[in-house]
């Protein structure tokens, strides 16, 4: 009955420190953060005039991209541009560049004495006593060790060019999300959104921004 019982409360703890994993897991995926770095030389008094996207070869006619130029049309409101319709001139045009790229990086985690070996074995100072015995104790790990995660890097970079200013650029905003997961299309739209956060911001500023993300 002893061996039962103590079997039935090892299996309590690790059903219950899975639990606690998990829940830990979808709390910080309920915020999507991002680095932005964002250069200007904004002109003065330009609300109202008008701006139009302009894709490089390989955006054209391709549904991803349109995609992400919708999310950036939602998230331009800030500039005070209006979007050129048909045939309208444009004072400002307006580029997106976007990608993914992963890499592998090492990260440093620490032992947890219920989810690494679920806290029993042998141990130091045993559990029925005993110098380094056997008997279910605390089994001492070392404080951490580490191990190779594959890294995304979702990236957008929005560019405004001047074309009453020779086609210079006026506004430079790139938002850098990392993420364990495949997950670009996700991170999109707060991505958008966080080039334009603060805008136009001081020029060559570093800031970071953190969204809920929805339900």
């Amino acid at each position: 009955m002893g061996h039962c019982s103590h079997r039935s409360s090892l299996s309590v703890w690790r059903f219950w420190a899975v639990m606690a994993s998990l829940l830990l897991v979808s709390g910080c995926a309920s915020t999507l953060s991002a680095r932005v770095t964002s250069y200007q030389q904004w002109p003065a008094n330009v609300e109202g005039q008008f701006y139009r996207i302009v894709p490089v070869a390989s955006q054209t006619n391709n549904l991803e991209f349109q995609s992400v130029a919708d999310m950036v049309r939602a998230s331009i409101g800030p500039t005070g541009l209006v979007e050129a319709r048909s045939g309208q001139s444009a004072r400002f045009d307006v580029t997106i560049v976007y990608s993914n790229p992963i890499s592998t990086t090492l990260v440093q985690r620490s032992y947890d004495p219920y989810m690494d070996g679920w806290g029993f074995g042998p141990a130091f100072g045993g559990y029925y006593g005993g110098y380094r015995g056997w008997g279910g104790g605390i089994y001492m790990t070392p404080p951490a060790y580490t191990v190779p995660v594959d890294v995304y890097k979702n990236t957008l970079t929005v560019i405004i060019k001047d074309n009453q200013n020779g086609g210079a650029e006026v506004y430079r905003s790139t938002a850098v999300n990392v993420s364990t997961s495949d997950n670009l299309a996700q991170a999109m739209p707060y991505l958008a959104q966080a080039v334009f956060d603060g805008f136009p911001g001081n020029n060559g500023e570093v800031r970071e921004v953190n969204y809920e993300r929805g339900r």
